[in-house]
């Protein structure tokens, strides 16, 4: 069954967690964006720990507005007495009256689809949600770690003398350019993380992400993986944009949400954090080939322009430098590529959303 590949990868993220995973037993974790791709597979690892480890619950608020998350039953935890699901935007003060032990921060728009749509309220979601769940952290004493979720995006188009790409690098981004919704938000909610720590004491944490993806993500996300993944299984040519020589890197989801865990439990406070994998840097066109090649139906890539629906100025490469990861936390990334693209291709290959025509 596909689903097992879901519990497989959550199963696994709790196994990576170790005795670290002893830090939210008995603890109380809000996180907004709970709904989203990466907020599901946190939720999912605490439930997970709640059944396997914990003889005291973990309770999790977890906060959606659903603008661009959905529900999908792989990721099902309703009626679970311990998971408190809330629609609500954090752009709006939250009106929580209980203990809160750690606040994660992982409610944003992340495909530049969706941030070019929705400029306003990705604008809001980074920075007066941020406000208003530092502010809620301000008002928990016995808070023990918040985790503000930026992007890789803030590094703009490195300078190719910054690549891989250390947190000491500031950027090169435009305030006013066709990305800044989401760029400049993520830089100042970043902002904001370091002055509740350095005028508050908070215990605030960042983390940058570079490319996460598997299992869980909608094809409708317009990112590169759900996209060629949906052409080549419904035997259509993979659309490339430009001259397909710009690169990323790609951090399958069970290394990612390990690497997060670890800033928010290990991280020092008022610090970034690069999470990704610096081993597998590749262009879209041989992206677009190895995807193709992986489903063995003779899936082809042709080159496009940028269509008007996306933003311009998209970096040339994208590479984290992890060491600050590896010193501090001793993370790395362990799922190659190409096993990690297996994994999401043969969960894709059976959900109705990658199905041609298919809807959830």
């Amino acid at each position: 069954m596909y689903e097992e590949i879901v519990r497989e990868d959550i199963a696994s993220i709790a196994e990576k967690l170790g005795e670290e995973a002893k830090n939210f037993e008995g603890k109380t974790v809000l996180i907004s964006g709970g709904g989203g791709f990466l907020g599901k597979y946190i939720v999912g690892a605490l439930c997970h720990l709640n059944d396997t480890i914990f003889s005291r619950p973990c309770r999790v608020i977890s906060v959606d507005n659903y603008i661009t998350g959905q529900h999908h039953p792989h990721f099902n935890y309703r009626g679970r007495p311990e998971v408190l699901e809330v629609w609500a935007d954090v752009a709006h003060p939250l009106p929580v009256r209980e203990d809160i032990n750690y606040i994660i921060h992982a409610a944003g728009l992340a495909s530049p689809v969706y941030y070019k749509k929705y400029p306003l309220e990705t604008i809001e979601s980074a920075v007066s949600g941020a406000k208003n769940l530092l502010e809620l952290g301000r008002r928990n004493k016995n808070l023990e770690g918040f985790l503000f979720f930026s992007s890789s995006e803030i590094y703009g188009d490195p300078d190719p003398t910054a690549v891989p790409t250390p947190e000491t690098y500031h950027g090169f981004v435009s305030s006013v350019g066709p990305r800044a919704c989401y760029d400049e938000s993520k830089r100042l909610g970043e902002t904001l993380a370091v002055i509740y720590h350095e005028q508050f004491g908070l215990p605030t944490k960042i983390v940058r992400p570079f490319n996460v993806f598997g299992p869980g993500m909608s094809h409708n996300d317009r990112r590169v993986l759900p996209m060629f993944a949906y052409m080549v299984l419904n035997k259509k040519p993979i659309p490339v944009h430009g001259d397909g020589l710009q690169t990323r890197t790609f951090c399958y989801i069970t290394d990612a949400i390990d690497g997060f865990f670890r800033v928010l439990i290990k991280g020092k406070p008022g610090h970034a954090y690069n999470i990704g994998n610096d081993t597998n840097e590749i262009s879209m066109k041989d992206l677009a080939e190895l995807v193709g090649s992986l489903k063995g139906n003779g899936a082809s890539y042709e080159l496009i322009p940028y269509p008007n629906s996306y933003p311009a100025g998209e970096p040339m490469r994208r590479c984290p430098d992890i060491s600050k990861a590896k010193e501090h936390l001793g993370f790395t990334a362990q799922t190659s590529l190409k096993k990690g693209i297996s994994r999401f291709m043969s969960w894709c290959g059976n959900d109705p959303q990658y199905k041609d025509g298919g809807v959830f």
